[in-house]
């Protein structure tokens, strides 16, 4: 590693400026304790940019997933079907609360849950005579999954989907912000996603009914006494008014960060498109991906350096890259879930995972991180 390079990141917090007049309101009205004035305008703001009627701040992404379920009645043995290809908060909280993750694989058009696999698994399910209490669709990478097809499956067969859309906020679908379609939708806003609290999520939904029941699962579920009464077990989830301030600032700047994480991609695309054997995510033609990160994949017949290779590569000029996610059901907690294919011996997730990387991508990078990654990757293929 040279002593001389400047560490670059994955995908870093970005500062807009606006944040501190947040957090100084909170410090100068004394709401430091969590709940306030930021976390309900933060609600009502976000509310406003996604078009969706209710909007709960919460502490994490998994804690909105873990209400999501409880409020789509996910219990002891019920099944989910959940994308495989993600970051393994999406399914815990299935595990959280008894229930058996089944896991679909990606398709290629826009790495997210494949129709087809869904199809096969619910062919499947219902012969068993055990379809799933819920479903979990991933928008991967900030790009939303193909939610009118997999919508349909799943309507079919009555099950309700929340839209796990951590990575996605700032995303379109069929030029609605992705979310909007299912009946429930959850958003990230962990240090590394394209606008942040520091450590937070919301879950979002039009059920404003089922959003109260969230509420107060989320502040322990103190009924309405004088004294701590509580006739349901509840959770500590919400987000802290100082959190939320910085959310207020930063969500400002939220269509800034869309474009330049799309310009970011443009960069490296025009950079390296041309090397025979690399293939870049596609952003599939029914929406805006807002590129979270710049993916791409490796041929093996073709590139004979592998995606580990290259992350080595740059780890040695002090810079963070990544392989894509490991598919969940190729993780050992996870080892005895049911798994279906895009295709008959052909995993989509597999092979995303096996020849993929994640490039730097943050929004603070300068223009000489970005020649410094592009120049280390044209070396070493």
């Amino acid at each position: 590693m040279s002593s001389q390079s400047p560490r670059v990141y994955l995908a870093k917090p970005h500062m807009s400026g606006y944040e501190q007049e947040y957090i100084e309101s909170a410090f100068a009205t004394n709401w430091i304790a969590p709940l306030g004035p930021n976390v309900d305008e933060f609600e009502k703001e976000v509310s406003q940019y996604t078009g969706i009627q209710g909007a709960l701040a919460l502490s994490s992404g998994s804690a909105a997933i873990h209400l999501g379920l409880k409020l789509l009645g996910v219990g002891r043995g019920d099944r989910v079907f959940c994308s495989s290809l993600t970051f393994i908060a999406t399914a815990n909280p299935i595990i959280y609360e008894g229930g058996e993750p089944v896991f679909i694989d990606s398709e290629p058009e826009s790495w997210n849950m494949s129709p087809q696999a869904l199809e096969k698994a619910f062919h499947t399910a219902q012969k068993e005579g055990k379809l799933p209490k819920a479903g979990i669709i991933v928008d991967l990478y900030g790009q939303s999954a193909d939610m009118q097809p997999l919508l349909e499956i799943f309507d079919a067969y009555n099950v309700p989907v929340l839209e796990d859309a951590a990575e996605a906020f700032g995303a379109t679908y069929q030029g609605q912000p992705c979310g909007k379609l299912a009946k429930l939708s959850v958003l990230s806003f962990n240090g590394n996603k394209i606008i942040t609290t520091s450590g937070g999520g919301m879950l979002l939904s039009d059920d404003l009914q089922a959003m109260e029941k969230a509420r107060f699962w989320a502040t322990q579920a103190r009924d309405k006494a004088r004294h701590y009464e509580h006739s349901e077990i509840g959770y500590n989830y919400r987000l802290s008014n100082v959190l939320a301030g910085i959310g207020r600032g930063q969500l400002k700047v939220l269509e800034d960060r869309v474009k330049a994480k799309r310009r970011i991609f443009d960069t490296y695309y025009q950079a390296l498109k041309h090397i025979d054997g690399i293939t870049f995510m596609p952003e599939a033609p029914f929406g805006r991906c807002n590129r979270w990160l710049t993916t791409l994949t490796l041929d093996p017949q073709i590139i004979k350096v592998t995606p580990n290779q290259i992350i080595d590569k740059l780890e040695e000029d002090n810079i963070e890259a990544r392989p894509v996610w490991k598919p969940l059901h190729r993780q050992p907690v996870f080892k005895n879930c049911q798994y279906y294919t895009h295709e008959e011996g052909n995993s989509i997730s597999d092979y995303l995972f096996e020849n993929g990387i994640c490039l730097p991508s943050g929004t603070n990078m300068t223009q000489e991180d970005q020649d410094r990654v592009i120049q280390i990757i044209r070396n070493t293929i």
